[in-house]
């Protein structure tokens, strides 16, 4: 039987090249690592998707949805569907 994690994390991102490698490895570096990572590319213009789903693919607690922009409130949704 497959174990839930302990908290799922939902981000909304949104062209934050700049700055998506230090958030998502400040989160990933934490002591509790029972959790799952929801990305939600909200349609970034630059290379955050594909940021994202690097990251997916070299750890299994992140999940990533890509989809047409809608602003913080329909990403934060859309992750919410996800689990």
């Amino acid at each position: 039987m497959l174990r839930r994690p302990a908290i799922s994390i939902v981000i909304p991102i949104y062209n934050v090249e700049k700055y998506i490698n230090t958030i998502l490895d400040c989160i990933l570096e934490q002591s509790f690592t029972e959790f799952e990572l929801i990305l939600v590319n909200d349609g970034s213009t630059d290379n955050c998707g594909t940021i994202c789903d690097h990251y997916a693919q070299h750890d299994n607690r992140i999940k990533v949805v890509h989809k047409l922009n809608g602003g913080p409130s329909s990403a934060r949704n859309a992750g919410i569907e996800l689990q």
